[in-house]
């Protein structure tokens, strides 16, 4: 995917396009996540698609629930979603952040010599 150790630096303008292409990726993820907590708020806990909205929202950000939840079932998938939703943080991170670690990595020559151990 990424260019070889022994390869040279890409030129700035496709590692900006690569940067691209990981922040759509990156924002795919992140509706893919919104959508799905979306639903599950609507269906199991039978909010509107706007309050749904919110509360999905407010849970990928970090900041938690704001209507409280009535059924079990809307409880079992507030705290799977949390849980969900924290992996997705830490996995958008990593998309995010993939090209520019790799290319610091390459231009700086850290990415591994040649070992037989």
């Amino acid at each position: 995917m990424y260019e070889d150790r022994r390869e040279p630096l890409i030129p700035r303008r496709l590692f900006v396009s690569r940067l691209a292409t990981h922040a759509l990726a990156a924002i795919a993820l992140l509706l893919g996540a919104l959508g799905m907590g979306m639903a599950g708020y609507h269906w199991l806990e039978e909010l509107s698609w706007l309050d749904a909205f919110v509360n999905a929202a407010m849970i990928l950000g970090g900041m938690g629930p704001v209507a409280e939840l009535h059924t079990t079932g809307g409880k079992l998938f507030a705290g799977s979603y949390a849980l969900f939703a924290g992996i997705v943080f830490l996995v958008v991170v990593g998309v995010v952040f993939a090209p520019v670690v790799h290319r610091a990595m390459h231009r700086f020559h850290l990415d591994g010599n040649e070992s037989t151990s």
